[in-house]
């Protein structure tokens, strides 16, 4: 028998169910793909398959689209290096120095940047995931100041994940979506036009004449 696990999501106080198969009873990527997944779901099912986790969303999702295809990403093996730079420069390799994103570094940065207070970006996130996954020794302070100003494109960060909780959230908030009997899903169909194509990343409710002839079936 499989298994299946109920899937809840809760927007202004509506709950959207989705029905789907355990992972481990998915025979393909693209019955796997047919689902909407969290990132922290995407990085538990890496995990438990001794697969590469620590990583985005994006970077997930084709780790787990290779094991369906036969190919392991291996978790990384990460040594600690307890031997720091005592004195910071911009050619300071950040696996060198004990990066981190604390008030130290903060600090640091806002004196070389002159801005103040200093916040990390979300690029900058991205990047510092990939020097860990990468070990990349070659990668300083100098690289995340130019991520910091948008001079590099070492690493991006995703802004999908946002966009379709946007998209979901927007799509449950129009009354018409209360005449399909699995929101979820019609979101989910709508999304994947809307993501593939060059409009705007959002939604409005022209999208659902255009697309009805692929929700009919979810229609009450």
């Amino acid at each position: 028998m499989i298994k299946r696990e109920i899937y809840n999501l809760s927007f202004r106080g509506e709950r959207v169910i989705e029905i789907r198969p355990s992972f481990k009873d998915m025979e393909s990527f693209e019955e796997f793909n047919k689902y909407y997944w969290y990132r922290e779901e995407l990085s538990q099912i890496c995990k438990s398959l001794g697969l590469e986790y620590r990583c985005t969303k994006k970077e997930l999702n084709y780790i787990i689209e290779q094991y369906f295809k036969g190919n392991r990403i291996e978790k990384s093996t990460r040594k600690v290096n307890k031997k720091h730079a005592e004195v910071i420069s911009l050619n300071t390799p950040l696996l060198e120095c004990g990066f981190s994103f604390n008030q130290k570094f903060r600090d640091y940065f806002s004196a070389v940047t002159g801005v103040s207070p200093f916040k990390f970006n979300a690029d900058m996130a991205t990047a510092w995931r990939k020097v860990k996954s990468d070990n990349d020794k070659e990668f300083t302070i100098q690289d995340m100041i130019k991520i910091y100003y948008g001079e590099s494109d070492y690493a991006k960060y995703d802004n999908s994940t946002c966009q379709w909780n946007q998209f979901l959230k927007d799509f449950c908030a129009d009354e018409h979506s209360n005449n399909y009997s699995n929101k979820l899903k019609v979101a989910a169909i709508l999304w994947k036009e809307v993501r593939n194509s060059k409009n705007e990343k959002m939604y409005s409710k022209q999208l659902l004449n255009e697309y009805a002839y692929k929700l009919e079936e979810y229609r009450k």
